[in-house]
């Protein structure tokens, strides 16, 4: 390696830092000392966030299986009413996901109609921005979440996302969260890791990203890589899984391992507060009914596992998972049996702590908007519920003065 002068070095990482994507580096080993020396106090709420990347079809997932225009709009790509999972008596799960239904069954699931703001983005980038900073109105390098952390005390193990790469909504503009590589951390070795450790030391003369820099690259090494006893013990054995086509609820995913990796984490008392997992895939323009049934198959099994993992751990009723996408898709379907980009959709709050049902009207299929499902709830509604009722923290500090909610949890 050419020889690189300490403020050369933080330079060419700063960039990273600006959008909020150089992330506290984390191993299994650390989170397990972490949760053996100063675990999660019983009863703290987590969070558990699923980003669905891609734009996943709201309306192939709760369908109005009762109005003809859902049939007439997308007639290759429609799902047969005796195949799709009645939650009442207008709308239906997608019929691959027995799993939540069964939740929902059990009053442990929100379904909130109609999600999106206003002035919708057809863009995957700048939609999922506009979501993850929670500002629909103006760019900003901040995510919702990370100026929650600026609240918090420094600590990186409160928020932590599965993944090399850290969401935009964990950044903010003095702590961001922390990333837990799936496939393990290498860290340099040798005369390599020695020159890292020198760049990486604190100097007066840093600048904010600087020195933001130097944090998180002095955090990569101060992990150990001897043991990692959390992956080698045991998942919590889930309990109660719902029986889908005869068969067990849970099979295997990348989000199911994800969610695999959270479970035993918390069950381990690690002193996380936010989790965050994703899919991606969801981005249906062609051949959707097959693809996006799977997908969702994927993100029900896997949740119906996990929480039934949590149900013998001690942490069962602290545990609330958000699921959310950047954005629906067009109600007609496209000429080549999938959809294109649009607005609204629902997002689904899970958990023993959730008031199950429906919330936000749903958006009508004859009163479109340039062909779109109508905006009936501000994700910032939703958002603020989280921070008040999940995070027990103020909402001014992260979404300003939103006053919005969506009262999906049960009151102690």
């Amino acid at each position: 390696m050419d020889t690189i002068s300490r403020r050369r070095f933080l330079k060419l990482t700063t960039g990273a830092v600006a959008v909020g994507t150089a992330a506290n580096f984390l191993t299994l080993d650390e989170i397990a000392e972490a949760a053996i020396n100063r675990p999660l106090a019983s009863g703290t709420p987590i969070l558990v966030v699923v980003t669905l990347y891609g734009g996943n079809d709201g309306l192939n997932t709760v369908i109005p299986y009762k109005d003809p225009i859902y049939f007439s709009a997308r007639p290759d790509i429609s799902y047969k009413a005796e195949t799709m999972l009645p939650l009442d008596a207008e709308l239906a799960l997608n019929p691959s996901m027995g799993g939540i239904k069964a939740m929902w069954d059990q009053n442990k699931v929100a379904i909130i109609r109609g999600v999106g703001y206003p002035k919708p983005d057809r863009s995957h980038f700048s939609s999922m921005a506009k979501w993850q900073t929670a500002s629909p109105d103006k760019h900003i390098n901040t995510g919702w979440l990370g100026r929650w952390l600026d609240t918090q005390p420094v600590d990186p193990m409160l928020a932590i996302s599965l993944g090399s790469v850290l969401p935009p909504m964990f950044a903010g503009s003095k702590i961001s969260g922390s990333a837990l590589p799936l496939g393990g951390l290498v860290i340099p070795k040798g005369a390599l890791a020695n020159q890292c450790i020198q760049l990486s030391k604190p100097a007066r003369a840093d600048s904010k990203l600087m020195a933001a820099a130097a944090t998180s690259m002095r955090n990569l090494f101060s992990v150990s890589s001897s043991i990692q006893p959390v992956l080698k013990a045991p998942a919590p054995i889930a309990v109660d899984l719902p029986t889908v086509n005869g068969g067990n609820a849970g099979g295997d995913s990348n989000l199911s391992q994800q969610l695999d990796v959270v479970a035993k984490l918390i069950a381990a008392g690690s002193p996380t507060k936010v989790w965050s997992v994703s899919l991606g895939g969801f981005d249906t323009h062609a051949n959707e009914a097959n693809a996006q049934a799977e997908l969702l198959g994927v993100v029900s099994n896997s949740l119906a596992r996990f929480m039934g993992q949590l149900k013998s751990t001690t942490r069962s009723n602290d545990v609330t998972v958000m699921v959310y996408s950047e954005f629906g898709r067009r109600v007609k379907g496209n000429a080549s049996q999938g959809t294109d980009h649009g607005t609204s959709g629902p997002m689904f709050i899970i958990g023993e702590k959730v008031k199950g049902g429906f919330y936000g009207d749903q958006p009508s299929l004859s009163k479109l908007i340039d062909g779109d499902l109508a905006v009936t709830t501000d994700f910032r509604d939703v958002y603020g519920t989280v921070l008040e009722s999940i995070l027990k923290s103020p909402v001014e500090q992260t979404l300003g003065k939103w006053t919005g909610r969506t009262e999906f949890m049960k009151h102690a």
